[in-house]
């Protein structure tokens, strides 16, 4: 018989929703905390007129651009499941963030734009998953308007993505002709914009409509028909066994902003969707969520000032293993120093409240005085370890940052400092001077980083481009000389006091390499 703590982990489903921007994730996240009974009205993104913004999009400059910036955590039970969601930033600019979130989950599911298919920023994220063999499951979303045709979208996926699809259910018609969902693994139909009691209908031995309707003689119900006795014959079968591996992606059609479909994905997704999985630490050994016993997490993201009122500091912490109680003693890994968690939070967006307990697959939150800092593992039992690296990336936008008024210098440090350690943004100094410049993989952190300096911290700054650099690390620092530094080649220091070359473009690096080849360069992902 299986104990109360192995039936508590069994039960999580926690995943990361990706897409492309304005495929629709956030508002099929909203959907999903309704269905979850989280919240009672779902907002949409862009909803200034209204007033009524999005629960997963809480920072202020989120609500002004209707673009998620940071991952938000959210969490719900349903039939019997506590659903732990991790919505993400869709904007290229803010990959990092979404790439440490996809080590947190146990699998993904991926929104796509009928109208539009596989976009770049899907791909990329995409390919993250297939290289941690992540389950993702394909929400192909606004059927109610016009898009490619269904048939287009499979093949896209396939061949795109490089991943087997198979359709959970298929869509009869489209755009202002959308009739509902063929329902291939409930083996009904389900129609659109209709009352609730007649919202399914069944289908008979040879998959026909059973009962005498309107939409049986529409050439779009004939045209799915065929579709289907295409996929039934032609297409790939279904195997738990390939979802779970990350080799099949079930493929869900619906429209998240009507509300259609989003029921039966998620019915059906927490049917198939992994619980808690084992961990790999730097000694490559794997801690199993039931198996290891003590507590085990890790910290995949900071996020500073939640709640403006308080500048408080929260780190999200991915529990691996066990079960965590408030009050008990943790050992940070990477310092060795053990200390009583006396302040835990668990997420609705914005919403918090106290956790008492929480097991593997939950994501809590922890109260930062500074403490913590990205990668960092927690454990609970008395033989500590340390979980592998969260990715880093190697930055190619470069600023020079000052304070506007340079009475205001404290406030700059501090702010700097505070969003460096959350992530968002990269830090180095020049060697003497100590010039601070910032490193970021898009140009909208930095916008998102000035507006927050203004907004959280009271500080102006001036941001003087230096533009794109080859950023590289180097393995033999003891071999490297000041007087490599110039303007083509500038050195200087990063947050941990290591050595970074930053290279006007790649002659530069090459004219570098040729000249000094005892000096041995790295860059991060």
């Amino acid at each position: 018989m299986t104990s109360k703590l192995e039936q508590d982990i069994l039960s999580r489903r926690t995943f990361a929703i990706i897409s492309h921007p304005d495929a629709g994730k956030t508002t099929i996240t909203e959907k999903l905390l309704l269905f979850g009974g989280a919240i009672r009205d779902a907002g949409t993104v862009k909803g200034k007129k209204s007033g009524k913004f999005a629960t997963s999009d809480w920072m202020e400059i989120e609500k002004q651009r209707g673009i998620s910036v940071t991952s938000s955590v959210m969490q719900f039970d349903y039939l019997g499941k506590r659903v732990n969601i991790l919505d993400t930033p869709g904007h290229q600019d803010f990959s990092e963030d979404t790439y440490r979130t996809l080590m947190a989950v146990d699998s993904a599911v991926m929104v796509v734009d009928a109208a539009k298919g596989i976009e770049a920023q899907t791909l990329k994220l995409f390919k993250v998953c297939r290289l941690r063999g992540i389950p993702i499951f394909t929400f192909i979303n606004k059927l109610d308007r016009q898009g490619k045709e269904p048939l287009e979208l499979i093949e896209e996926l396939e061949e795109v993505l490089g991943i087997n699809a198979y359709p959970m259910n298929w869509p009869i018609g489209m755009g202002k002709e959308f009739l509902g969902i063929y329902d291939r693994y409930n083996k009904r139909i389900e129609q659109f914009r209709t009352e609730e009691s007649e919202r399914f209908l069944p289908i008979d031995e040879d998959g026909e409509l059973a009962v005498d309707h309107p939409m049986k003689v529409t050439s779009y119900y004939s045209q799915a028909m065929d579709d289907i006795m295409l996929l039934n014959e032609a297409g790939n079968d279904f195997s738990e066994e390939k979802i779970r591996r990350g080799e099949l992606s079930p493929v869900f059609f619906g429209s998240a902003l009507t509300n259609f479909g989003v029921q039966t994905f998620l019915e059906t997704y927490l049917q198939f969707a992994p619980a808690p999985q084992p961990r790999i630490t730097e000694d490559e050994q794997f801690i199993d969520p039931v198996e290891h016993g003590d507590l085990s997490g890790f910290i995949f993201k900071i996020q500073a000032n939640m709640n403006p009122a308080h500048r408080d500091r929260i780190a999200f912490v991915r529990i691996v293993s066990g079960k965590f109680e408030r009050g008990m003693n943790v050992t940070l890994s990477r310092t060795s120093k053990s200390f009583k968690v006396t302040q835990s939070t668990q997420f609705l967006a914005d919403d918090r409240e106290t956790v008492d307990e929480a097991v593997a697959g939950d994501i809590i939150g922890l109260y930062d005085t500074g403490t913590y800092q990205i990668g960092d593992t927690i454990v609970g039992g008395k033989k500590t370890f340390q979980f592998e690296k969260l990715p880093q990336f190697t930055p190619e936008l470069f600023v020079r940052v000052t304070a506007k008024n340079v009475m205001k210098s404290k406030q700059f440090h501090k702010g700097i400092l505070q969003l460096v350690q959350e992530g968002a943004i990269q830090y180095y100094k020049t060697l003497h001077t100590e010039e601070v410049i910032l490193g970021a993989v898009g140009q909208l952190q930095f916008e998102v980083f000035e507006h927050r300096m203004k907004n959280e911290y009271n500080v102006e700054v001036q941001m003087q481009p230096i533009g794109s650099k080859i950023a590289r690390w180097i393995e033999n620092e003891e071999d490297v000389k000041e007087s490599m530094h110039s303007t083509r080649s500038m050195l200087v220091k990063d947050r941990y006091d290591n050595l970074v070359f930053l290279f006007e473009n790649e002659f530069a690096m090459r004219w570098f390499s040729e000249k000094n080849e005892d000096i041995k360069l790295y860059s991060l992902l």
